[in-house]
């Protein structure tokens, strides 16, 4: 992606560049601690080498939640014992279309009551689903779904994005059919900001036009050549994204990288930022 580009899309959640002093000024509301997350995809490679460990660190760094995605092993119990250790609390986890559509569907439930997580989360769909049609079969499973997780007295299932369900296909964005064929009781979103801004989406404009659709965010932010960068590094305006999160239902900010150089500078960095970010 060019420099131009890049500045383009971030341009559409708010501009490229830190606000005034006077704007800045004027901002006073903050996200409140216990909001504050790591998705743990990105610390992938240290969870691997030592899960206990990792998860202490990010709770000595200030991080409240979590977000789980990949076990390395270990199951459902497992898991709660070292985040009950480190201090920390799971609110979703990731967990494949194909398991929540199939037989797999009450185990994931009943691991989510394990860890003490609210949220199912599908993580991306199947390829072949990239249509119209695909969206709409996805949006009746999601429904099924949704209905299920609230039965067993959870939250509703989420759906996370990537780039290419904003695309626009037969005058329709395939990720707003999602939103307008789900019935909001049974069905949020975990939006990932990086990635819609890459679609060529506006986060703000969905938190304002879908109010409450989305409790859990992954922060993301975007390099100068359209790649990831720890967030607050890079060009993504979060202040005046977020200041549409609440009416958005924002509940948890999980911080994301996909390939950090070193996760846990990205852990503390990433961190810092939105401890400080007024908006």
């Amino acid at each position: 992606m060019s420099l131009g580009t890049s500045l383009g899309l971030a341009a559409a959640v708010g501009g490229a560049l830190p606000a005034s002093a006077e704007e800045a000024r004027g901002r006073r509301r903050r996200i409140p601690r216990g909001g504050i997350g790591m998705h743990l995809y990105t610390m992938r490679e240290a969870l691997a080498r030592d899960f206990g460990g990792t998860l202490e660190r990010l709770a000595e760094i200030g991080y409240a939640t979590v977000g789980v995605s990949g076990r390395h092993g270990y199951d459902a119990a497992d898991i709660r014992r070292m985040l009950d250790a480190a201090g920390l609390r799971a609110v979703l986890e990731h967990v494949p279309y194909a398991t929540l559509t199939g037989d797999g569907l009450p185990r994931a439930l009943d691991d989510l009551h394990t860890l003490g997580a609210r949220w199912p989360v599908v993580p991306s769909l199947p390829g072949a689903l990239h249509t119209p049609g695909g969206f709409r079969e996805a949006a009746r499973r999601f429904n099924r779904i949704g209905r299920a997780s609230r039965e067993a007295g959870l939250g509703p299932v989420l759906f996370h994005n990537h780039g290419t369900d904003h695309v626009v296909a037969d005058g329709v964005s395939l990720y707003d059919i999602l939103l307008t064929e789900t019935d909001p009781e049974l069905v949020g979103f975990e939006l990932d900001v990086y990635w819609a801004v890459r679609g060529g989406a506006d986060p703000g404009t969905y938190f304002r036009r879908h109010p409450r659709r989305f409790p859990a965010l992954h922060v993301k932010d975007m390099a100068a050549d359209g790649g990831f960068a720890d967030v607050g590094s890079g060009m993504l305006d979060f202040a005046a994204m977020f200041a549409h999160a609440r009416v958005g239902g924002v509940r948890q900010w999980l911080v994301e990288h996909d390939s950090p150089a070193d996760p846990f500078a990205t852990a503390r960095d990433s961190h810092g930022y939105l401890a400080a970010l007024r908006y």
